[in-house]
């Protein structure tokens, strides 16, 4: 995969009009009580001390084709999560580190228009790998790639 553009994925990906985060929780230690919420087992996520309805899966999203997803689940849960949102018409999805193995990352890159996960070009277009790609940390410079940065979103 070494010829796969990173910058032109994570520019498509905060391209996309709307995003979800597949893996929201109400567990304020983890990194889904600070997204917009997509759980299969919660109607609502508490965060910040209020409340945020739930979606269930990609195919619950109203206009699933105009989301971009995040996911934060486990790479046994992360597949079967793809390929329902390929079936939908998402293009752009984040891989957060820890959410795919080789099987998973083969299937993203195949299968959407972006696929934002692993270190790969992380070190050319960021400096370091750290831990690969993140949203909360790479988030800011990627929304600067596609011109939205400055429009008062908060990642």
């Amino acid at each position: 995969m070494a010829d796969y553009d990173m910058e032109a994925a994570v520019r498509t990906f905060f391209s996309s009009p709307r995003f979800a985060v597949a893996g929201a929780s109400s567990d304020p230690n983890k990194f889904g009580h600070k997204t917009t919420p997509l759980n299969p087992r919660a109607a609502t996520i508490e965060a910040l001390g209020s409340s945020y309805p739930a979606t269930s899966t990609p195919s619950a999203l109203s206009n699933p084709s105009e989301h971009a997803l995040s996911i934060i689940t486990p790479p046994k849960i992360t597949l079967p999560l793809l390929k329902e949102a390929k079936e939908v018409g998402i293009e752009a999805v984040w891989l957060q580190p820890g959410t795919f193995d080789d099987e998973v990352m083969e299937y993203a890159r195949r299968e959407f228009k972006a696929a934002i996960g692993g270190t790969e070009g992380k070190r050319k277009l960021r400096g370091n790998d750290g831990e690969g790609w993140c949203v909360l940390v790479d988030g800011e410079w990627g929304t600067g790639l596609a011109g939205r940065k400055g429009d008062g979103e908060k990642l």
